[in-house]
Protein backbone atom coordinates (compact mmCIF):
# COMPACT_ATOMS: atom_id res chain seq x y z
CA UNK A 1 0.00 0.00 0.00
CA UNK A 2 0.81 3.79 -0.36
CA UNK A 3 2.93 4.86 2.57
CA UNK A 4 3.82 8.72 3.75
CA UNK A 5 7.06 9.90 3.57
CA UNK A 6 8.60 11.85 6.54
CA UNK A 7 12.07 12.55 7.97
CA UNK A 8 11.87 9.18 9.54
CA UNK A 9 10.88 7.22 6.96
CA UNK A 10 13.39 8.49 4.64
CA UNK A 11 16.49 8.44 7.52
CA UNK A 12 15.97 4.82 8.44
CA UNK A 13 15.04 3.45 4.92
CA UNK A 14 11.40 2.34 6.20
CA UNK A 15 8.10 2.14 4.42
CA UNK A 16 5.43 3.37 6.69
CA UNK A 17 6.59 6.34 9.89
CA UNK A 18 5.21 3.51 12.66
CA UNK A 19 7.77 2.15 15.14
CA UNK A 20 7.53 -0.93 17.66
CA UNK A 21 9.04 0.34 20.92
CA UNK A 22 11.50 -2.00 22.82
CA UNK A 23 9.95 -3.43 25.65
CA UNK A 24 11.84 -5.63 27.79
CA UNK A 25 10.78 -9.26 27.57
CA UNK A 26 8.07 -8.28 24.67
CA UNK A 27 9.77 -7.21 21.33
CA UNK A 28 11.77 -10.19 20.31
CA UNK A 29 12.54 -11.39 17.27
CA UNK A 30 8.84 -12.55 16.00
CA UNK A 31 7.22 -8.97 17.06
CA UNK A 32 9.94 -7.33 15.58
CA UNK A 33 10.79 -8.95 12.44
CA UNK A 34 6.56 -8.86 12.35
CA UNK A 35 6.99 -4.93 12.36
CA UNK A 36 9.20 -4.57 9.88
CA UNK A 37 7.92 -6.51 7.49
CA UNK A 38 4.98 -4.89 7.80
CA UNK A 39 6.98 -1.69 6.59
CA UNK A 40 7.42 -0.40 10.26
CA UNK A 41 10.30 -0.23 12.34
CA UNK A 42 10.91 -2.97 14.83
CA UNK A 43 12.98 -2.16 17.84
CA UNK A 44 14.65 -5.21 19.74
CA UNK A 45 15.10 -4.72 23.66
CA UNK A 46 18.32 -6.32 24.70
CA UNK A 47 17.97 -4.83 28.43
CA UNK A 48 16.40 -8.31 29.38
CA UNK A 49 19.32 -10.39 27.62
CA UNK A 50 22.26 -11.65 28.28
CA UNK A 51 24.97 -10.88 25.71
CA UNK A 52 24.82 -14.24 23.93
CA UNK A 53 21.39 -13.63 23.94
CA UNK A 54 21.16 -10.36 22.14
CA UNK A 55 23.45 -12.25 19.60
CA UNK A 56 21.52 -14.73 18.89
CA UNK A 57 18.02 -12.74 19.08
CA UNK A 58 19.96 -10.39 16.22
CA UNK A 59 20.98 -13.58 14.48
CA UNK A 60 17.09 -14.75 14.69
CA UNK A 61 15.89 -11.30 13.89
CA UNK A 62 17.68 -11.57 10.30
CA UNK A 63 17.02 -14.56 9.51
CA UNK A 64 13.12 -13.30 9.64
CA UNK A 65 13.17 -10.16 7.71
CA UNK A 66 15.84 -8.38 5.38
CA UNK A 67 13.97 -4.81 6.34
CA UNK A 68 15.56 -2.00 8.33
CA UNK A 69 15.11 -3.05 12.51
CA UNK A 70 16.98 -1.86 15.20
CA UNK A 71 18.29 -2.50 19.13
CA UNK A 72 17.51 -0.84 22.15
CA UNK A 73 20.43 -0.57 24.54
CA UNK A 74 20.75 0.51 28.16
CA UNK A 75 23.51 3.08 27.81
CA UNK A 76 24.46 2.93 31.39
CA UNK A 77 25.05 -0.72 31.09
CA UNK A 78 29.06 -1.97 31.97
CA UNK A 79 28.91 -4.18 28.49
CA UNK A 80 27.12 -1.33 25.99
CA UNK A 81 30.16 -0.71 23.95
CA UNK A 82 30.52 -4.53 23.05
CA UNK A 83 26.99 -4.51 22.42
CA UNK A 84 27.05 -1.48 20.29
CA UNK A 85 30.44 -3.23 18.31
CA UNK A 86 27.83 -6.45 17.81
CA UNK A 87 25.35 -4.03 16.26
CA UNK A 88 27.65 -2.24 13.62
CA UNK A 89 29.42 -5.80 13.04
CA UNK A 90 25.56 -7.19 12.57
CA UNK A 91 25.11 -4.18 10.66
CA UNK A 92 21.52 -3.49 12.33
CA UNK A 93 20.36 -0.11 10.85
CA UNK A 94 18.90 1.68 14.84
CA UNK A 95 20.46 1.96 17.83
CA UNK A 96 17.88 3.35 20.34
CA UNK A 97 18.08 3.95 24.09
CA UNK A 98 16.45 4.11 26.92
CA UNK A 99 18.89 6.78 28.28
CA UNK A 100 21.05 9.48 26.57
CA UNK A 101 24.58 7.54 25.09
CA UNK A 102 27.82 9.26 25.83
CA UNK A 103 28.66 11.20 23.01
CA UNK A 104 31.83 8.91 22.33
CA UNK A 105 29.10 6.06 21.62
CA UNK A 106 27.04 8.12 19.29
CA UNK A 107 30.31 8.95 17.44
CA UNK A 108 31.04 5.24 17.23
CA UNK A 109 27.58 4.41 15.54
CA UNK A 110 27.28 7.42 13.37
CA UNK A 111 30.64 6.25 12.27
CA UNK A 112 29.87 2.46 11.21
CA UNK A 113 26.44 4.01 9.57
CA UNK A 114 24.05 3.56 12.32
CA UNK A 115 21.56 5.66 12.95
CA UNK A 116 20.89 6.69 16.79
CA UNK A 117 17.45 7.61 18.72
CA UNK A 118 17.47 7.96 22.37
CA UNK A 119 14.20 8.27 24.09
CA UNK A 120 13.95 11.40 25.85
CA UNK A 121 11.16 12.79 28.18
CA UNK A 122 12.06 16.50 28.15
CA UNK A 123 13.01 19.09 25.69
CA UNK A 124 16.02 19.87 27.43
CA UNK A 125 17.75 16.36 26.71
CA UNK A 126 16.57 16.47 23.30
CA UNK A 127 18.52 19.43 22.96
CA UNK A 128 21.27 18.23 24.55
CA UNK A 129 21.62 14.52 22.72
CA UNK A 130 20.84 16.28 19.28
CA UNK A 131 23.96 18.48 20.24
CA UNK A 132 25.70 15.37 21.01
CA UNK A 133 24.59 13.52 17.22
CA UNK A 134 21.74 12.04 17.62
CA UNK A 135 19.99 11.52 14.65
CA UNK A 136 16.81 11.57 15.92
CA UNK A 137 14.62 11.43 19.38
CA UNK A 138 11.61 9.77 20.36
CA UNK A 139 9.34 11.79 23.24
CA UNK A 140 7.09 9.58 25.35
CA UNK A 141 4.58 11.76 27.06
CA UNK A 142 2.98 10.63 30.18
CA UNK A 143 0.46 8.29 28.90
CA UNK A 144 2.52 5.91 28.00
CA UNK A 145 3.38 2.90 29.69
CA UNK A 146 6.77 1.16 31.42
CA UNK A 147 8.94 4.20 33.43
CA UNK A 148 7.11 7.83 32.19
CA UNK A 149 7.21 11.24 33.20
CA UNK A 150 4.20 13.67 34.11
CA UNK A 151 3.71 15.62 31.16
CA UNK A 152 0.93 14.61 28.77
CA UNK A 153 2.41 14.32 24.81
CA UNK A 154 -0.35 16.76 23.80
CA UNK A 155 2.71 19.27 25.53
CA UNK A 156 5.41 17.03 25.74
CA UNK A 157 5.68 16.81 21.80
CA UNK A 158 5.17 20.59 20.57
CA UNK A 159 7.91 21.55 23.37
CA UNK A 160 10.54 19.04 22.03
CA UNK A 161 9.98 19.82 18.21
CA UNK A 162 10.51 23.80 19.02
CA UNK A 163 13.58 23.05 20.92
CA UNK A 164 15.38 20.60 18.37
CA UNK A 165 15.36 20.22 14.21
CA UNK A 166 16.32 16.67 14.06
CA UNK A 167 13.29 14.27 13.15
CA UNK A 168 10.52 13.58 16.42
CA UNK A 169 9.21 10.46 16.71
CA UNK A 170 5.96 10.67 18.93
CA UNK A 171 5.03 8.26 21.46
CA UNK A 172 2.42 7.34 24.48
CA UNK A 173 -1.12 7.62 23.97
CA UNK A 174 -0.88 6.17 19.82
CA UNK A 175 -2.80 3.55 18.69
CA UNK A 176 -4.47 3.95 15.46
CA UNK A 177 -4.70 6.32 12.12
CA UNK A 178 -5.80 9.17 13.93
CA UNK A 179 -3.16 9.51 16.26
CA UNK A 180 -0.41 9.22 13.73
CA UNK A 181 -2.08 11.82 11.21
CA UNK A 182 -2.08 14.08 14.67
CA UNK A 183 1.46 13.56 15.07
CA UNK A 184 2.26 14.50 12.00
CA UNK A 185 -0.28 17.45 11.88
CA UNK A 186 1.80 18.29 15.07
CA UNK A 187 5.44 18.11 13.48
CA UNK A 188 6.56 15.01 14.17
CA UNK A 189 7.84 12.43 11.80
CA UNK A 190 5.96 9.45 13.10
CA UNK A 191 4.70 7.50 15.74
CA UNK A 192 6.33 4.66 18.39
CA UNK A 193 3.67 2.32 19.91
CA UNK A 194 4.52 -0.14 23.48
CA UNK A 195 1.31 -1.35 24.23
CA UNK A 196 -0.33 -1.70 20.56
CA UNK A 197 2.51 -3.71 19.54
CA UNK A 198 2.06 -6.08 22.64
CA UNK A 199 -1.54 -6.64 22.23
CA UNK A 200 -0.62 -8.26 17.98
CA UNK A 201 -0.66 -11.57 17.01
CA UNK A 202 3.42 -11.78 16.79
CA UNK A 203 3.36 -10.79 20.09
CA UNK A 204 4.65 -13.31 22.51
CA UNK A 205 3.09 -11.93 25.59
CA UNK A 206 0.82 -15.43 26.56
CA UNK A 207 -2.73 -15.21 25.55
CA UNK A 208 -4.51 -15.52 29.06
CA UNK A 209 -2.00 -11.90 29.37
CA UNK A 210 -3.11 -10.28 26.72
CA UNK A 211 -6.71 -11.13 27.44
CA UNK A 212 -6.09 -9.33 30.30
CA UNK A 213 -5.13 -6.89 28.88
CA UNK A 214 -8.00 -6.19 26.49
CA UNK A 215 -10.63 -6.36 29.51
CA UNK A 216 -9.09 -3.03 30.74
CA UNK A 217 -10.11 0.55 30.41
CA UNK A 218 -8.84 4.16 30.19
CA UNK A 219 -8.87 3.87 34.29
CA UNK A 220 -7.36 0.28 35.10
CA UNK A 221 -3.55 2.59 34.82
CA UNK A 222 -1.66 3.63 37.34
CA UNK A 223 1.63 5.54 37.52
CA UNK A 224 3.41 3.77 40.76
CA UNK A 225 6.84 4.20 42.30
CA UNK A 226 6.56 0.91 44.33
CA UNK A 227 7.79 -0.92 41.40
CA UNK A 228 11.12 0.26 41.03
CA UNK A 229 11.58 3.67 42.80
CA UNK A 230 10.68 5.57 39.44
CA UNK A 231 7.47 6.08 37.71
CA UNK A 232 6.26 3.23 35.91
CA UNK A 233 2.71 2.99 34.64
CA UNK A 234 1.04 -0.49 34.97
CA UNK A 235 -1.80 -2.40 34.70
CA UNK A 236 -3.77 -1.87 38.14
CA UNK A 237 -3.49 -5.51 39.91
CA UNK A 238 -4.04 -6.85 43.43
CA UNK A 239 -0.01 -7.13 43.48
CA UNK A 240 0.46 -2.74 42.20
CA UNK A 241 -2.32 -2.15 45.06
CA UNK A 242 0.05 -4.53 47.50
CA UNK A 243 2.83 -2.74 46.43
CA UNK A 244 1.49 0.84 46.67
CA UNK A 245 0.58 0.16 50.45
CA UNK A 246 3.36 -1.24 51.55
CA UNK A 247 6.35 0.65 53.57
CA UNK A 248 9.12 0.87 51.67
CA UNK A 249 11.59 -2.05 53.98
CA UNK A 250 9.18 -4.53 52.53
CA UNK A 251 9.99 -3.23 49.21
CA UNK A 252 14.02 -3.66 49.65
CA UNK A 253 13.70 -7.19 50.66
CA UNK A 254 11.50 -8.15 47.74
CA UNK A 255 14.29 -6.13 45.38
CA UNK A 256 17.37 -7.76 46.90
CA UNK A 257 15.47 -11.42 46.07
CA UNK A 258 14.67 -10.68 42.74
CA UNK A 259 18.12 -9.12 42.04
CA UNK A 260 18.97 -12.21 43.23
CA UNK A 261 17.14 -14.46 41.22
CA UNK A 262 17.95 -12.18 38.14
CA UNK A 263 21.94 -12.85 38.71
CA UNK A 264 21.31 -16.56 38.35
CA UNK A 265 19.28 -16.43 35.67
CA UNK A 266 21.67 -13.90 33.23
CA UNK A 267 24.69 -15.69 34.89
CA UNK A 268 25.32 -12.52 35.90
CA UNK A 269 28.08 -11.69 38.69
CA UNK A 270 27.20 -9.58 41.38
CA UNK A 271 29.93 -7.35 40.77
CA UNK A 272 28.37 -6.19 36.92
CA UNK A 273 24.83 -5.63 39.71
CA UNK A 274 26.92 -3.55 41.45
CA UNK A 275 28.86 -2.00 39.09
CA UNK A 276 25.23 -1.60 36.68
CA UNK A 277 23.49 -0.31 39.99
CA UNK A 278 26.74 2.52 40.65
CA UNK A 279 26.27 3.69 36.57
CA UNK A 280 22.92 3.66 37.44
CA UNK A 281 22.69 5.95 40.53
CA UNK A 282 25.98 7.96 38.54
CA UNK A 283 23.64 8.63 35.18
CA UNK A 284 20.05 8.52 36.63
CA UNK A 285 20.57 10.57 40.07
CA UNK A 286 19.06 7.62 42.03
CA UNK A 287 19.43 6.87 45.75
CA UNK A 288 20.71 3.64 46.87
CA UNK A 289 17.10 2.76 47.42
CA UNK A 290 16.01 3.44 44.30
CA UNK A 291 18.77 1.60 43.07
CA UNK A 292 18.05 -1.61 44.60
CA UNK A 293 14.51 -1.42 44.12
CA UNK A 294 15.16 -1.11 40.45
CA UNK A 295 16.28 -5.07 40.60
CA UNK A 296 12.19 -5.47 41.15
CA UNK A 297 11.75 -4.48 36.79
CA UNK A 298 12.98 -7.24 34.97
CA UNK A 299 11.66 -10.21 36.88
CA UNK A 300 8.41 -8.88 37.53
CA UNK A 301 8.10 -7.59 33.92
CA UNK A 302 9.25 -11.62 33.56
CA UNK A 303 6.80 -13.04 35.82
CA UNK A 304 3.85 -11.45 34.23
CA UNK A 305 4.84 -10.93 30.19
CA UNK A 306 6.73 -14.56 30.17
CA UNK A 307 5.49 -16.76 33.04
CA UNK A 308 1.95 -15.21 32.55
CA UNK A 309 1.57 -14.90 36.22
CA UNK A 310 -0.17 -12.60 37.10
CA UNK A 311 -0.64 -12.57 40.81
CA UNK A 312 3.32 -12.67 41.29
CA UNK A 313 3.94 -10.06 38.23
CA UNK A 314 3.75 -6.65 36.87
CA UNK A 315 2.17 -5.69 33.50
CA UNK A 316 3.38 -2.25 32.30
CA UNK A 317 0.66 -0.91 30.10
CA UNK A 318 -0.01 2.49 28.81
CA UNK A 319 -3.31 4.39 29.53
CA UNK A 320 -4.21 3.56 25.75
CA UNK A 321 -5.19 -0.10 26.60
CA UNK A 322 -8.36 1.09 27.19
CA UNK A 323 -9.21 1.75 23.41
CA UNK A 324 -8.17 -1.68 22.18
CA UNK A 325 -10.18 -4.43 21.80
CA UNK A 326 -8.35 -6.58 19.35
CA UNK A 327 -5.20 -8.98 18.11
CA UNK A 328 -4.21 -7.54 14.81
CA UNK A 329 -1.46 -8.70 12.95
CA UNK A 330 1.41 -6.25 13.02
CA UNK A 331 0.52 -5.99 8.96
CA UNK A 332 -2.90 -5.52 9.33
CA UNK A 333 -2.35 -3.22 12.32
CA UNK A 334 0.54 -0.78 10.70
CA UNK A 335 -1.81 -0.84 7.37
CA UNK A 336 -5.23 0.23 8.98
CA UNK A 337 -3.27 3.01 10.83
CA UNK A 338 -1.40 4.06 7.57
CA UNK A 339 -4.96 4.05 5.50
CA UNK A 340 -6.64 5.74 7.55
CA UNK A 341 -4.35 8.28 8.78
CA UNK A 342 -3.72 9.29 4.60
CA UNK A 343 -7.89 9.69 4.24
CA UNK A 344 -8.05 11.91 7.56
CA UNK A 345 -4.97 13.97 6.38
CA UNK A 346 -6.82 14.12 2.74
CA UNK A 347 -9.86 15.07 4.39
CA UNK A 348 -8.22 18.20 6.27
CA UNK A 349 -6.82 19.04 3.10
CA UNK A 350 -10.15 19.66 1.72
CA UNK A 351 -11.64 22.20 4.53
CA UNK A 352 -12.58 25.57 2.94
CA UNK A 353 -9.50 28.10 3.59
Amino acid sequence: MTGLRTPLTDLVGIEHPVVQTGMGWVAGPRLVAGTSNAGGLGILASATMTYPELEAAVAKTKSLTDKPFGVNIRADATDAKQRVDLLIREGVKVASFALAPKQELIATLKEAGVVVVPSIGAAKHAKKVASWGADAVIVQGGEGGGHTGPVATTLLLPSVLDAVDIPVVAAGGFYDGRGLAAALAYGAAGVAMGTRFLLTQESTVPDSVKQEYLQRGLQDTTVSVRVDGMPHRVLNTELVERLEHSGQARGLVAAVGNAAKFKKMTGMKWSTLVRDGLAMRKTKDLTWAQVIMAANTPMLLRAGLVEGNTAAGVLASGQVVGMLDDLPTCKDLIDSIVADAIARIEEMSKLPG
